[in-house]
């Protein structure tokens, strides 16, 4: 197989640029996981109160799922500026943005107070979270591959991808340890938003480390390319959408099947667990909670592992086993935590986070080398954001509403295992990726008439991509 020509940065640089990218993708998520988290547990009663307690929760979930309907907005919008100016100011700006909700969100009103304004402004401070998201994830992972040593790049990239665990790590732990401090009371009156406010210190910190970083080499070559070929009288270029959609579709729908089992078996296994061990088997909320709390440490340990290990052997078949094994793991899932003690509940938790790894650590190297560079932001975030809306959005109520409805974990099990099939059957028919070089990728819908897409996104002569 063909070694990649992108050669490796300086090793301090590197890490600074992992670094960035890791700390902002953990400030976003955090503030992402910590609605979820709060829908479970209080955001039911302070912004639905009057209804059953199931159907408050299926209200509190619908307003989660909000904000992955604003996901695909974000991807299209800071896909699209994020192809003409470039990873760095569209992550500065999505961070803001993120920050700035989840700290107003801890300053709402609630139901008591202002009626039905409180959770429409929650449910408006939800799609700001979404839309921010939605640009944060393609620009963090992209950033790191584009600047990354070809040979690691699926190590390197996975560590942007460890910002989920570790948002989940801290929302969880800040949310664990405000419910153990504190009498329920409180914690309903007042204490449930700390969490929200403590946001806007990590913002802080997320900006004065991401804003120390440099732009994209890759992208800068592909950027005096197209203003080259401007110069020289060529053709405006497309706007990244439309290219992506002439070139790529075939990796757009593939990374939207890719996402289906990761996206559904995460918020399945880390937020509607909550509701299930909580409601269905009588464990309190703070078993609950620590249970995900510990399985999310582990979980950020074996996503850089998993990373590794797609650089050796390819990043279908670590995908492969990851979604696999979610599948196989569904019902096995239920029947630990359906014990009602917190062992069985920590190990159904742990093994699912473990597999539901092995398919996110591969995902950003995956999914950066399916696209040329001009149209890499658009290409990675439409395939990455359009899917949430169908998986990771409905998810949680439909787990819920599927409890509601047979009062067995089977349908929620079944509907996982669903989810596993159509992305083994997606990852599955994509070609292998781990050996292309990010600045000249081959384009998917012309590599059968011998061209290959440039670093910026137009034709030129064929290149062999090493790709299997």
């Amino acid at each position: 197989m063909a070694a990649p020509a992108t050669s490796p940065p300086a090793s301090a640089n590197l890490k600074r640029i992992v670094a960035a990218s890791l700390i902002g993708t953990t400030v976003e998520w955090y503030d992402f996981f910590l609605y979820g988290s709060a829908a479970a547990l209080v955001f039911n009663k302070l912004f639905f109160p009057g209804s059953d307690p199931l159907v408050g929760t299926l209200l509190s979930f619908l307003t989660y799922a909000v904000g992955f309907a604003a996901r695909p907005i974000g991807a299209l919008v800071f896909g699209h500026y994020g192809d003409r100016l470039g990873r760095k100011k569209l992550l500065v700006l999505s961070l803001l943005l993120m920050g700035g909700a989840t700290f107003a969100i801890g300053l709402l009103p609630t139901h008591a107070t202002v009626g039905t304004a409180a959770p429409v402004l929650l449910t408006a401070l939800r799609l700001v979270q979404g839309f921010a998201l939605g640009g944060e994830w393609g620009g963090a992972v992209l950033l790191v591959s584009e600047h990354g040593d070809a040979r690691r790049r699926g190590f390197w990239a996975s560590w942007p991808q460890t910002g989920a665990p570790a948002g989940q790590l801290l929302a969880t732990g800040v949310l664990s340890a405000m419910t153990a401090l504190l009498p329920d009371a409180a914690f309903a009156s007042w204490g449930w938003r700390v969490p929200f406010l403590l946001s806007g210190v990590l913002v802080a910190v997320g900006l004065w480390v991401r804003l120390s970083v440099d732009e994209s080499p890759v992208f800068q070559a592909a950027l005096a390319h197209a203003e080259a070929r401007r110069a020289e009288g060529a053709a405006l270029e497309k706007m990244p959408l439309v290219a992506v959609l002439k070139h790529h579709w075939r990796d757009v729908l593939i990374a939207m099947g890719a996402r289906m089992a990761e996206n559904i078996s995460y918020y399945v296994i880390t937020a509607f667990v909550l509701v299930y061990a909580t409601s269905h088997t009588g464990l309190s909320q703070q078993t609950a909670l620590n249970a995900v709390l510990i399985a999310s440490a582990l979980h950020f340990a074996v996503i850089p592992a998993w990373g590794a290990l797609s650089d050796r052997i390819g990043r279908r078949p670590v995908y492969l086993l990851g979604a696999a094994g979610v599948g196989v793991w569904a019902f096995p899932f239920f029947a630990l935590v359906d014990t009602g003690r917190f062992g069985p509940l920590l190990l159904a938790v742990s093994v699912g986070l473990v597999f539901h790894g092995a398919m996110y650590a591969p995902q950003a190297a995956f999914f950066a080398e399916m696209f040329a560079t001009r149209m890499r932001y658009s290409g990675a975030s439409i395939g990455a954001q359009f899917s949430s809306v169908a998986a990771g959005a409905p998810a949680p109520l439909i787990a819920t509403a599927l409890l509601a409805d047979y009062d067995s974990p089977t349908p929620i099990a079944l509907y996982v295992i669903a989810a596993a099939l159509l992305t083994l059957l997606a990852v599955g028919t994509a070609r292998e990726t781990r050996s292309r070089d990010l600045a000249a990728v081959e384009g998917s819908a012309v590599a059968g008439e011998g061209r290959t897409a440039g670093p910026d996104g137009g034709a030129s002569a064929a290149a062999p991509s090493g790709g299997a």
